[in-house]
């Protein structure tokens, strides 16, 4: 969730304090990805990952483990029981935020689950000792207690992880690369769900949100308001430590290179802009017009590993008139991409994002 280049800047320019814990949280984000890339390879493969380690579901959709500080999964299990709230009011927490996730995915998109058929939604909180992120692995949710002096309590927000889980239904309806273009598509899809999820819970439509993802990621003090602004990109924060915010919300800002990924989670901003000017022409409930048809162009089939923002500009437009003939939904959305540089239907490519 907490991009590697926020965690170094912390490193780089942070006290002697935060150094130490924001390398400490790198050392682990470095781990923990490498197990994700070699459990995407076995998944990738067509075999089954060693699943002997989980537990039994408690509720029949989600089940907690707490790996007390240590680095041991999926942890102690964690009983779900009326009296969850008062002696373990973290856990309980996030077992009503898996809900409101698993809820608005039924309700919104009639989606049983991350993959469309029930899976059980597995999550180990307290991971590591003051571990400063949150991560989906490829089969379960991870939660580090943050440090609380950088970064407070990372996972606080059902937007974090909302927004974690989503990379569960990307990597099961399109298996998007994680590079460059493609990359920077499945992080705004997560970040795009997971507006939409905050918003659903607080019954807000478009005009009442704050289009703010990660607002309780930082700890008192820290100059910032979120971790990403869905609607104004490049404006959540600006720290003496964590450094400015680096989202461009237009294609003239793209960021070429191969930190994060090709710029993954800088990038993103780009289609991230997007989707709240779409969300906005169109009004209402966001899961009710724009959401719903994002989501649309990401369950259609057409969506391949390696697309570019363009690529899916295109099924967003067609999406938005299949769903809703007559209407000016279809010229709301293809406003929207032509304010951020991505003319839909000119026949242009952009060149200046597509270089790898």
């Amino acid at each position: 969730m907490i991009p590697g280049y926020l965690m170094t800047n912390v490193a780089l320019h942070g006290s002697a304090e935060q150094r130490h814990r924001a390398l400490r949280s790198l050392a682990v984000d470095h781990a923990l990805s490498s197990a994700r890339i070699g459990l995407s390879a076995i998944i990738n493969s067509g075999q089954s990952p060693d699943t002997s380690l989980e537990m039994p579901s408690q509720n029949g959709c989600v089940v907690l483990g707490d790996a007390g500080g240590t680095q041991r999964l999926p942890g102690r299990p964690v009983h779900l029981s009326d009296r969850l709230s008062e002696d373990d009011p973290g856990a309980y927490r996030l077992w009503q935020q898996l809900t409101e996730v698993w809820d608005f995915a039924l309700n919104a998109f009639s989606r049983n689950s991350l993959d469309g058929g029930g899976m059980v939604v597995v999550s180990t909180l307290r991971y590591g000792e003051g571990y400063d992120n949150v991560m989906w692995d490829g089969r379960r949710l991870i939660l580090g207690d943050g440090d609380g002096v950088t970064f407070g309590s990372v996972g606080a927000g059902v937007d974090v992880i909302a927004h974690e889980l989503a990379h569960a239904i990307t990597s099961c309806e399109a298996g998007l690369l994680y590079w460059a273009q493609a990359g920077a598509l499945q992080e705004s899809l997560a970040d795009v769900f997971a507006t939409q999820v905050k918003q659903y819970v607080a019954d807000e439509s478009v005009d009442q949100a704050d289009w703010l993802v990660g607002k309780e990621v930082f700890a008192p003090g820290i100059d910032a308001d979120a971790l990403r602004s869905v609607a104004h990109p490049g404006s959540a924060y600006d720290d003496a430590v964590l450094g400015r915010d680096p989202q461009p919300s237009t294609m003239s800002g793209y960021v070429h290179g191969v930190e994060d990924n090709g710029g993954i989670h800088i990038n993103s901003g780009i289609p991230n802009r997007a989707f709240y000017l779409a969300a906005t022409n169109i009004g209402g409930f966001s899961w009710e017009g724009a959401g719903l048809i994002w989501y649309a162009a990401l369950t259609s089939g057409r969506l391949e590993r390696g697309a570019r923002f363009s690529e899916f500009a295109t099924l967003t437009v067609e999406q938005a008139a299949r769903l809703f003939p007559g209407s000016d939904a279809a010229d709301a959305v293809a406003d929207a991409w032509g304010q951020v540089g991505l003319p839909v239907g000119s026949g242009r490519t952009e060149r200046e994002g597509a270089t790898w």
